[in-house]
């Protein structure tokens, strides 16, 4: 594997209701009329009949919001402010046109209007002919017993299993000691697997930190992602080659010390800024980069 070392070298280490005959079937169940050609459902659980066309006549769903968001004390603002909360992205205007009927919210705002305005029994509640089974005091009731259920622990629904994706990976594994002048050979990285949401786009292959001279935003033991390119930016971390041997450090930039300043003045006497290799842990002091020797941008790191 590759690792970096104290000094900051690399070493390599429906259910659907069913539509029946009024003639065959009992009640409860969805039935059609014959005269009418019209499927009237009947709802099997609360035993009521609901007839959309009527309610959104009379502007049910509209009124049923006003009522709940009143109950809650909010002005429109307000609940437009609870609705923005659940990524229900919608103007003050167009709220107040639900509630005056002029226009009716679509499947998912109406999850995000009940979320926001606690209504528990949803779709019955904007419903015209709804009554709830408790009134308000035995619906604290229910809530105080709800929520020592919840506290207990006891009843938590199971997680839900999430299929993790994997990823292979190049992590190098080449050791400094053995030349870094063949970093990125194919024969020097080992695939490895890693969970997809790990590796962070753009990373071209990992790298293993050993020593603490990146402390303490790098680790011992932490694999660190590198993207391939020829030159970083100041103040960005990046995997480096310098005069043979492979650091990880934060790149920077000096006025050329006064020894090598001919060095970094090209021949127009334009003075260019001495590279500069820093660690995060103040107990290593910053490597200027010398003249004469070799110096290459591996990678950055993400």
């Amino acid at each position: 594997m590759s690792q970096i070392g104290n000094n900051g070298k690399i070493l390599l280490t429906s259910e659907c209701f069913p539509y029946i005959l009024k003639s065959t079937k009992p009640k409860g169940c969805a039935f059609m009329k014959k005269k009418e050609g019209k499927i009237v459902p009947i709802g099997a659980v609360q035993g009521m009949v609901y007839d959309a066309a009527a309610e959104m006549d009379v502007n049910v769903i509209g009124l049923k919001i006003r009522e709940a968001r009143k109950k809650k004390s909010l002005s429109i603002a307000g609940f437009t402010e609870r609705l923005n909360a659940f990524g229900c992205d919608v103007s003050v205007g167009a709220a107040g046109k639900w509630e005056l009927g002029y226009s009716v919210p679509n499947a998912y705002q109406l999850v995000a209007i009940c979320l926001a305005l606690d209504i528990e029994d949803q779709i019955p509640f904007f419903m015209k002919n709804y009554t709830p089974a408790l009134n308000s005091e035995g619906e604290r009731k229910v809530q105080e017993y709800r929520a020592d259920l919840i506290a207990s622990g006891k009843y938590r629904p199971a997680p839900r299993r999430t299929a993790i994706r994997f990823i292979d990976m190049p992590v190098s594994n080449l050791a400094v000691s053995a030349g870094t002048g063949n970093f990125l050979d194919d024969g020097n990285f080992e695939m490895v697997s890693f969970p997809e949401d790990k590796v962070p786009d753009g990373a071209d292959f990992g790298i293993r930190v050993s020593g603490d001279s990146m402390e303490p935003v790098y680790h011992d033991g932490q694999i660190v992602w590198v993207q391939e390119c020829e030159q970083v930016g100041i103040s960005q971390v990046g995997v480096f080659i310098y005069d043979g041997e492979g650091y990880l450090k934060i790149y920077s930039e000096q006025e050329p010390e006064d020894s090598v300043a001919d060095d970094f003045t090209d021949s127009y006497g334009t003075v260019h800024p001495q590279p500069v290799l820093e660690s995060y842990n103040q107990k290593y002091e910053p490597r200027p980069i010398r003249p004469g020797t070799v110096f290459q941008v591996v990678g950055r790191v993400l």
